[in-house]
């Protein structure tokens, strides 16, 4: 990697601004970030200390798996352009022996890397140039669809509610009737709330296959549920494409009926 910093990073990281704590982790939390650029892990050890992380950093992937043993992070955030391994192989060694949380980092345009991330073990990405406020969002995304905690039967988010025990579909308070794959389709999302699923895993988990044939198949189900489930279809809040890798669904604010 040899483009500079100021192309990867957007400078709106709050040296200054104490309304931007919000969100700092109650006790020190410790993120490995492996990158070979010495001025980017300046800027993201700068700016997630700033945010209350303590840093470890590594500028290679054998030092990057070495340092991930010593001080077992919470959170890894990885480059995938490093200059003795490939970051998947990073990913794929780590692994076999951690799931502590991965944020990648891709460059803009290489969706296969993406794809091949995210289906590899990676918790999300974030795509370069990125704004520190996404950074430290995703990071802290990652950090909580990894805890431990007991998944909720009743999922909400925004106007969706979704009861995985009785099975029932609600928008704004009204029943949804879904078809058996429609169902298991949002079953899915809700079950990954918030996660990036690739075109691979979604075709894995409702159709046992991942054929690109397939695909076309799966766009199909996603417009028949937004069309249930969306306010606007057309500009979807709930189900959203990330192009050319997969789809997402959000969680937001809950409203009341």
């Amino acid at each position: 990697m040899h483009q500079t910093e100021a192309q990867f990073l957007q400078f709106d990281c709050p040296w200054n601004r104490s309304d931007q704590m919000s969100g700092v982790p109650d006790h020190k939390t410790i993120v490995l970030v492996i990158d070979d650029e010495v001025q980017m892990r300046r800027l993201l050890r700068a700016c997630l200390e700033r945010s209350g992380y303590e840093v470890a950093e590594a500028a290679c992937g054998e030092d990057g798996l070495w340092e991930a043993t010593r001080c077992q992070p919470s959170a890894v955030v990885l480059d995938l352009a490093l200059p003795d391994m490939d970051g998947l192989a990073v990913l794929k060694r780590l692994r076999e022996w951690s799931q502590v949380p991965v944020l990648v980092l891709s460059v803009r345009g290489h969706e296969d890397e993406k794809v091949a991330a995210l289906d590899n073990g990676a918790n999300d990405y974030v795509t370069k140039p990125f704004g520190t406020a996404e950074l430290l969002a995703r990071l802290r995304a990652v950090q909580r669809h990894a805890q431990p905690a007991k998944k909720p039967e009743v999922f909400h988010s925004g106007n969706l509610q979704v009861d995985l025990v009785t099975r029932t579909v609600k928008v704004c308070g009204r029943k949804v009737k879904l078809t058996a794959t429609e169902y298991a389709l949002l079953r899915l999302f809700v079950q990954h709330a918030g996660k990036v699923l690739t075109h691979g895993q979604i075709l894995r988990e409702i159709w046992g296959s991942e054929e690109n044939d397939r695909i076309s198949h799966l766009r199909v189900y996603i417009a028949y549920l937004r069309s249930e489930l969306e306010m606007d279809p057309a500009e979807p809040e709930l189900i959203v494409t990330e192009p050319g890798v997969g789809y997402r669904l959000t969680v937001a604010e809950n409203v009341r009926d």
